[in-house]
């Protein structure tokens, strides 16, 4: 596959390794996007992480206007607030996957409704850090 999977990734998941290791684990991002490469084999993977919900916006547009196989999208806290994302990934039209490392429905109440499962092709949460692998078998098992 030529085209590339978008993996995008929201709020504080730069501080994967350091924040809350009891939720999030010991991973860094940066072991991550390798676990990620090395799971996607010849696909090409565009990685990446911000902490602003106007350029989480801009990279799925972009996806959206290039030639992006699929979107991965780990929101964090944008997933339960943001409608932004939510109209932005609506725009996309090919295959999403939503990713959370933590079981979202075993934590808070606050945490139990995400905006973009509606509009997520599969939702993948809970199993960590080995969630990204998974969700990067899973789309080019998606994309055919």
């Amino acid at each position: 596959m030529s085209t590339p999977i978008h993996v995008l990734n929201g709020p504080n998941l730069n501080r994967l390794g350091k924040r809350e290791p009891e939720i999030y684990g010991h991973t860094t991002l940066a072991e991550v996007e390798a676990m990620c490469r090395d799971a996607a084999g010849d696909t090409p993977i565009v990685f990446r992480q911000t902490n602003w919900e106007g350029q989480l916006v801009d990279w799925i547009h972009e996806a959206t206007d290039g030639d992006a196989a699929g979107i991965i999208i780990n929101p964090a806290g944008l997933t339960f607030t943001s409608i932004p994302v939510l109209d932005a990934l609506k725009m996309f039209g090919r295959p999403i996957i939503e990713l959370h490392i933590s079981n979202i429905h075993r934590r808070e109440a606050i945490y139990h409704r995400s905006l973009v499962s509606t509009v997520a092709t599969a939702v993948i949460a809970g199993l960590g850090a080995r969630g990204y692998p998974t969700a990067i078998r899973s789309m080019r098992d998606l994309l055919g």
